[in-house]
């Protein structure tokens, strides 16, 4: 005869305990490397070679860019504490597996890396700094820049001297710079110092933009006042990277699986608040002349073409707080070619209900064993 001692649920909540572990690590570490590693990096087709661009140097090996947008790191004012957590972890954990899988040469994070940076004190915006670098931390040998966004300094009538300043010096990221790597020209560009204006940002903007067409031009043995010690010694194409938009109606043209919610596509864009200005637009094609732009700030994905054969893609928001699919562009990039592609994250919803579906099924495997325990015991006890 059984002794009539409490009947123990230990074990199986012991068992109950290790699956909820083991769901955690999966979804909040492993479900990155299951879908990030099913990225690839875009082939180089050779039907798209620009024939007017001098053939490849034996050093010139393809650059392999990864471009990220809208990080939106919390602040204190707006950020509960369980969101900050989540939202840094997923960006932290995506940005880090990819580097672990993909190794890109080279990164750039396009704007609105902060949620409240113009609103920081000064001792707040450098914790945002070292928050920053934490969580985006690189290697060595990996290349990261960024581009302000307005969530960083303002829009263009909220930026004074010292909020431009204080980024520029706490993130090494002047109103334009150039980034030359094996003949490949990055032209970073702060969107808010196109508005034309002649304002202590605009100017000096123009004045550095025009310079560096100057440059390209003399690279390309087009342009009149050169030298041999031109500061490019490689011509090719330049790729823009910014925070707005080239200027568009809307979303409305946009046919993305990360685009914008039905809902709100057709709502027509501000020039100089959900977009660059038409004229601002018009003369940075001009001006440059780039093979292909980047830019981020609307948080859902687009892709278009200027003039025939200038492709510009918007990326998606990075966190999510603000896309429940996010995702990433990885590019390849030769001084006479290119390819890029989209890379998407974990989608939030779906580890949600992987979270909810497990628990479940833990609860029920929890319910059953026990009760399967107590009639057996029930039952030995009184025969």
């Amino acid at each position: 005869m059984l002794d009539a001692k409490t009947f123990s649920y230990k074990k199986y909540l012991i068992e109950a305990i290790i699956a909820l572990v083991c769901v955690f690590i999966f979804c909040e570490y492993l479900l990155y490397y299951l879908v990030l590693i099913q990225c690839t990096w875009p082939i180089l087709e050779p039907h798209k070679i620009d024939m007017t661009i001098t053939q490849l140097k034996p050093e010139e090996t393809p650059v392999h860019a990864m471009f990220i947008a809208d990080t939106h790191l919390l602040g204190s004012k707006h950020g509960h504490w369980f969101d900050k957590l989540r939202r840094e972890w997923q960006m932290y954990r995506a940005f880090q597996t990819m580097i672990t899988l993909h190794k890109p040469d080279i990164i750039f994070i396009l704007g609105d890396l902060f949620d409240e940076g113009q609103w920081s004190s000064s001792a707040e915006f450098d914790q945002y700094v070292q928050r920053f670098h934490s969580l985006f931390s690189v290697p060595k040998h990996i290349h990261l820049y960024v581009v302000a966004g307005n969530h960083d300094i303002g829009f263009h009538y909220g930026i004074t001297p010292y909020l431009n300043q204080r980024f520029v010096n706490g993130l090494k990221s002047p109103s334009v710079k150039r980034v030359s790597i094996r003949g490949n020209h990055f032209v970073l560009i702060n969107s808010m110092a196109l508005e034309g204006d002649g304002c202590f940002l605009c100017r000096p903007t123009e004045i550095a933009l025009n310079k560096i067409a100057t440059h390209l031009k003399c690279a390309k043995d087009t342009g009149n006042n050169c030298n041999k010690d031109n500061v490019i010694s490689r011509y090719s194409r330049p790729i823009i990277l910014q925070h707005f938009p080239m200027y568009r109606e809307s979303d409305e043209i946009c046919n993305e699986l990360d685009q914008a919610p039905d809902e709100i596509k057709d709502i027509k864009f501000r020039e100089r608040w959900e977009c660059l200005s038409k004229e601002a637009s018009e003369q940075l094609l001009d001006i440059l002349n780039p093979r292909l732009i980047i830019n981020g700030h609307t948080h859902h994905g687009c892709r278009r073409i200027h003039r025939k054969d200038i492709l510009e893609f918007t990326i998606s928001s990075f966190s999510w707080r603000n896309k429940d699919n996010p995702s990433l562009l990885l590019g390849v990039f030769t001084p006479n070619n290119y390819s890029v592609s989209k890379c998407y994250m974990p989608v939030e919803s779906t580890e949600i209900k992987i979270y909810i579906i497990s628990i479940m099924c833990i609860f029920i495997y929890f319910i059953i064993k026990c009760k399967l325990k107590q009639n057996r015991y029930y039952l030995l006890k009184f025969h």
